[in-house]
Order: C-alpha cells, then structure tokens, then sequence
C-alpha cells in the first residue's frame, strides 16, 4: 500500500513540473531549438544576412528577459508563460522569415 502510495506521489510530481509543461521540454530547450533553426537557416542560405541579424537580437532579448525574471531566484508562473509567449511568436517569426522566398544568394 504504502509502496502505491509512493508512486503515485512521484507520478503527480513528476507531471506537475514546470519544466516539463513545455510540451515536455522547458524553456532551455525551446531557446537551443530556435537557436538551431536560425543556424539551419544562414547555412542553408534561406536567411538572408538582416533576417538572421533580426532574429539573433529577438532571441537576445529573450534571454535577457528570463535572465531579469531569475534575477530574484525563481520563475513565476505569469513570468514563464510570458517567455513561452516570446518564444512561439520567435518561432513564428523564424518560420516566416526562412519561408519568405528571400535568400542569401
């Protein structure tokens, strides 16, 4: 009983980690993706060098901005939805910049 008990306590918080409530990958995570894709895109020449210029400094500033939300030893819930926010519309911004038939050449 107690050995259910247990599991269950661990499954709950497991599952309620906020790292993990980023479709199962945190903040972090999504901010190396995009990073990623921006490099993808100037290797490949989809980006021309201003969008990749426009881009860096989008997610420049969003690591400032998480960098002032830890500044106080914790991420609140309102601060974090705030960098996903950041984030999905980085990410859209990168999509509609590679996909904008402009490139490097």
């Amino acid at each position: 009983m107690k050995g259910k008990a247990l599991s269950l306590i661990l499954g709950a918080a497991v599952c309620a980690t906020p790292a993990l409530a980023d479709g199962n990958h945190g903040i972090n995570w999504s901010q190396k993706r995009e990073q990623a894709r921006i490099h993808q895109g100037i290797r490949s020449g989809e980006l021309t060098r201003n969008e990749a210029r426009r881009l860096e400094a989008e997610q420049a500033r969003i690591r400032v901005n998480e960098r002032f939300y830890r500044a106080d030893g914790k991420l609140t819930p309102r601060e974090r939805e705030r960098l996903r926010k950041e984030l999905r519309h980085s990410s859209h911004d990168i999509y509609r910049q590679k996909h904008d038939h402009q490139d490097r050449n």
